[in-house]
């Protein structure tokens, strides 16, 4: 075995890599949501883990609050958090 020394230029190069792969990390993970984003129906598809018939039968029966603009859906998030028992992002 053999003996090898690490010396500070060493750690100070680990470091900057380190930091680095950290920074390229949470570049890829998507941000976090704030209380007062507007969310389409997809994104709201995945939120609810449900369908696209499911989430229009939540329209339906006015279960879920919504704003149509053009052909799109918007759903805001605080409500659907509220529908969940969840507190909004930011309250505490």
């Amino acid at each position: 075995m053999a003996i090898e020394i690490v010396t500070k230029d060493d750690l100070q190069t680990l470091r900057l890599q380190l930091l680095s792969d950290i920074k390229q990390i949470l570049a890829g993970l998507p941000k976090p949501l704030d209380q007062n984003t507007w969310l389409r129906s997809d994104e709201v598809m995945k939120l609810l883990k449900v369908s696209a018939s499911t989430l229009a039968t939540l329209r339906i029966n006015d279960t879920l609050k919504f704003t149509k603009i053009g052909g799109t859906y918007y759903y805001d998030y605080q409500h659907i958090q509220s529908l969940l028992g969840e507190k909004p992002a930011g309250t505490g």
